[in-house]
């Protein structure tokens, strides 16, 4: 997570806040973009651009907490919002995911642990397929948590992968 803030940060301090611009959909778009591409490399063996798959699950945690910004400060807010309001909230927002994460690894057992990149991916892109969902239902759901807990799930997915990379 430390890298993945020190990421946000330093493109924050290059390009601003440009990204408050895009629309949740947009981000889920963007999201979506990423995982598919991780896949594709797991699946053919061939990663033509280069990025690593470090690289891309780093922009899926950002990606998410961006996403999450964007629900809880409207977009109407955005000439509002400063890099330093900004990089606060990716605080915030870090503390409550990992928050989440360790409740979950005591109810599941660290179940993860034993999971494999590529299944890690493959919850990740059905996420984003619910997401995609709730968007196209206008927010309106029956049963589910709603896009910001699947926001949360996919950052700490990719938390779980990147620990696996890094252990590989």
């Amino acid at each position: 997570m430390t890298i993945c803030r020190e990421i946000f940060e330093k493109k924050s301090l290059d390009y601003g806040l440009s990204w408050r611009i895009l629309r949740p959909s947009s981000l889920t778009d963007q999201l979506f973009i990423k995982a598919q591409r991780i896949r594709t490399v797991q699946e053919t063996g061939k990663n033509l651009v280069g990025e690593s798959f470090e690289d891309a699950f780093e922009a899926i945690v950002n990606y998410c907490i961006m996403a999450i910004i964007q629900v809880r400060v409207p977009v109407g807010e955005q000439d509002k919002m400063s890099v330093s309001d900004a990089i606060d909230l990716y605080q915030q927002i870090s503390l409550e995911a990992k928050a989440l994460m360790e409740k979950k690894n005591h109810d599941y057992g660290e179940a993860w642990r034993d999971m494999r990149v590529s299944s890690l991916t493959d919850l990740i892109l059905s996420k984003i397929m619910r997401i995609k969902q709730i968007e196209d239902n206008a927010g309106a759901t029956q049963i589910s948590e709603g896009v910001e807990g699947n926001y949360f799930d996919m950052l700490n997915y990719s938390v779980f992968a990147l620990i696996h990379l890094e252990n590989c």
